[in-house]
């Protein structure tokens, strides 16, 4: 029997319109798009704007997060991702760049993937090489997720308990480790 996953959450982003409308409207039809791809949704983050990075580099993106129930393995449940983002736009062009949708596998309980060592790698990489670099394989968690607040902001909403396997520190931790004026500029809408 396949292990259910009940703490399973996805960060949504978008900063350009798709097939589905707005920046908004495709993360509230990708939302959608995961329940009719058999994920049990389980909460729904706020939606937020946040700003564009690097600054002035584009529109404002739309940030949420949602957590879901499944059974799928990680590999499985990150190429539905990509098949939704595929069927919005979603091109994979530029690290980093505008995009009609942006879905990130944040983390399946307290998974770590696909080991310690290599999650310490990704994670302790300088902005540089972040820009640069790409891992082969999936990450869990995702190895920035730490660092950003217009993911920690949407993920305090739907998974504020959740602990971080490696770093050992809740989400509010994490959110408290960053910048006030970062967080400043994310705006529930």
């Amino acid at each position: 029997m396949t292990e259910i996953r009940s703490n399973t959450c996805v960060a949504l982003g978008a900063n350009l319109p798709s097939s589905a409308g707005s920046s908004r409207d495709t993360l509230v039809a990708a939302v959608a798009a995961m329940a009719e791809r058999g994920l049990l949704i389980r909460a729904v983050s706020r939606f937020f704007t946040t700003p564009c990075y690097p600054p002035g580099a584009g529109p404002d993106y739309v940030n949420a997060a949602v957590k879901v129930a499944c059974d799928l393995a990680p590999e499985a449940l990150l190429g539905v991702l990509h098949e939704i983002e595929a069927s919005f736009g979603r091109e994979r062009q530029l690290r980093w760049g505008m995009r009609t949708l942006d879905l990130d596998l944040l983390m399946m309980d307290d998974v770590i993937a696909p080991d310690p060592a290599t999650h310490d790698h990704w994670r302790d990489l300088d902005v540089a090489a972040q820009r640069r670099m790409a891992p082969e394989g999936l990450i869990l968690p995702h190895p920035r997720l730490q660092d950003r607040g217009f993911v920690l902001v949407p993920l305090a909403d739907i998974a504020p308990d959740w602990v971080h396997p490696v770093l050992r520190q809740p989400v509010s931790a994490l959110l408290a480790a960053l910048p006030a004026g970062d967080l400043a500029q994310i705006r529930p809408i």
